[in-house]
């Protein structure tokens, strides 16, 4: 609340509170811009009080997180009335659990892995599905012909394990391939050298990451870099076998229970959106941004994977963030059918409870009213890597 003081005694005593509030300031607060005096009158504002949000990611820093990392930076969460630290994930760190178990208020993860999660007791919510489709890709060098998920058989296939796999066995189960028998399975690293060393035939990678990573190295054969017509791709988009990433996930008993709460997310969900907005608007900056938060991998890879994120989630027919029903359906049949070599399915039965919501990032849309929150005329950039992604 803005109070004008009126008089010589008031201004002075109202300088002299001001010295004193600029001495200190509450860790929940920030700090007010005091308002342009006139005319011998001093006006201040109160200071905005930030809610504190922890948001939990899945992996390291990186472009595939840019759209946090930029609403934090560009102060979009502070607009939202958010104070929002990024904590950054890592091969020993679940997000949802992280999540479930109260040490974050937000987290980021696939959506196959949470509802396996959900099945053994944690009480997370999908509130905002910002990837649209799937990253997934099975690779392969050229000469190996293998373009369809049939032509595996009898070939040395890598695979991530830990979940990441579901797409890739539904896709050779689809072709009539018995995942278990079929194809040599093989537990493979997160990098491309097992590819490229030619130890295997087909390497799982992200389109944003290690797909890029075999396109930073060198072709022995022409002492320059690889490039996309050196390999073959298998989309599990096109093969019909995609499954929802990444998304934002909430505590569900929070959701149902503290209408402070469910503010909190629609803010949060506000800041997130109009964070990834400005990265598909600013794919460089928001680069920038990462790569200044201490991205392990260099300028020229980030870019790449801003870019590539952007086409994962936009155009968003529906808004970003909106779960589209056909795509959770399908990722609910794959999980609960598809056996990995082990005969284990990702979930047991179909989801219980309020395993998603489209409430929140409805109304976080609504709010956005001014945005371009679909993406309809997004056109990617053209980006050049550099030899290790520098």
């Amino acid at each position: 609340m803005t109070r004008t003081l009126r008089g010589a005694v008031a201004a002075a005593l109202a300088a002299s509170l001001l010295a004193l509030s600029a001495c200190g300031s509450d860790d929940d607060s920030s700090s007010s811009t005091p308002a342009a005096a006139a005319g011998g009158t001093t006006s201040t504002a109160a200071p905005v009080k930030l809610s504190k949000v922890k948001l939990q990611l899945q992996w390291f820093t990186q472009a595939q997180f840019a759209g946090y990392f930029a609403a934090v930076e560009k102060g979009f969460y502070k607009d939202a009335g958010l104070d929002v630290e990024i904590i950054e994930g890592g091969v020993d760190i679940v997000p949802q659990t992280v999540l479930a178990q109260g040490n974050a208020d937000y987290a980021i993860a696939w959506v196959p892995k949470a509802l396996q999660s959900r099945e053994q007791g944690a009480g997370i919510t999908d509130v905002g599905q910002v990837y649209q489709r799937s990253g997934t890709l099975q690779v392969s060098k050229k000469d190996a012909d293998l373009k369809t998920a049939a032509a595996l058989k009898d070939k040395k296939v890598g695979n991530w394990g830990f979940g990441n796999e579901f797409e890739l066995f539904a896709g050779m189960t689809k072709a009539g391939l018995n995942p278990g028998k079929d194809v040599k399975l093989v537990q493979q690293q997160f990098d491309m050298q097992a590819l490229l060393k030619g130890d295997i035939d087909a390497a799982q990678a992200m389109v944003y990451n290690e797909y890029a990573q075999v396109l930073e190295a060198k072709n022995p054969k022409t002492g320059k870099l690889f490039t996309p017509e050196d390999f073959t791709v298998i989309d599990w988009n096109e093969q019909g076998t995609a499954m929802l990433q990444d998304a934002i996930w909430a505590n569900t008993e929070k959701l149902e229970s503290d209408t402070a709460y469910q503010a909190q997310t629609v803010k949060f969900l506000e800041g997130s959106f109009k964070g990834w907005i400005y990265c598909r608007d600013n794919p460089e900056e928001c680069r920038d941004i990462v790569v200044a938060k201490g991205s392990k991998l260099g300028a020229s890879h980030q870019l790449w994977q801003a870019n590539e994120v952007n086409k994962l989630i936009w155009p968003s027919p529906k808004g970003i963030g909106i779960i589209d029903e056909a795509a959770w359906e399908q990722t609910v049949k794959i999980a609960q059918t598809t056996k990995n070599q082990d005969g284990d399915t990702v979930i047991k039965k179909a989801p219980e409870g309020l395993a998603y919501t489209n409430e929140y990032a409805t109304k976080a849309l609504a709010a956005l009213a001014d945005e371009d929150t679909k993406g309809a005329d997004f056109e990617p950039i053209e980006v050049a890597l550099k030899e290790g992604g520098s």
